[in-house]
């Protein structure tokens, strides 16, 4: 297997006409979630652009977006009032994977927080696969926190 080179990847923040596939790569992730109506992604995509402070990052090779990463950094009031990131959504084409690109993404989202100031970068994954958590541990991330979420209930 051939790693990614400098050379032969692009990362980019996602544009307007990288929706589609950034919709294609999340269909990798979340296989069973229901397709969004095209309106609603333009608008939601928009806002997301808008947002200060978050970043959609891509990984392109040969014109192709094959991963993506999502990136917040979060103004803070304590820590000297230095901001936060977090990393979520990172998802891979799956003919891609086992090729270096989200670790390239990782690794930009967290030199891009460090540039902001933040003083750490979380990521929370609901895998328990050991070899999705041993990929973050490689990526300089330490599991000594206990996270906790609370999920919308179907009835509201």
């Amino acid at each position: 297997m051939t790693l990614p080179t400098r050379e032969s990847i692009e990362i980019r923040e996602a544009e307007a006409r990288d929706l589609p596939a950034l919709l294609d790569l999340y269909r990798h992730l979340q296989p069973d979630d229901p397709e969004i109506d095209a309106a609603l992604a333009k608008s939601r995509f928009e806002q997301i652009r808008a947002q200060p402070g978050m970043l959609l990052f891509l990984a392109v090779t040969d014109g192709i977006p094959v991963a993506t990463i999502t990136l917040v950094i979060i103004p803070n009031l304590t820590r000297g009032a230095a901001p936060y990131a977090l990393i979520e959504n990172v998802v891979t084409d799956a003919a891609y994977r086992h090729r270096g690109y989200a670790g390239a993404l990782i690794r930009h989202g967290i030199d891009q927080a460090w540039a902001a100031g933040c003083y750490k970068v979380m990521l929370l994954s609901g895998s328990k696969n050991p070899a999705t958590l041993g990929f973050y541990l490689n990526c300089g991330f330490v599991q000594d926190k206990t996270g906790f979420q609370i999920r919308r209930p179907a009835s509201l």
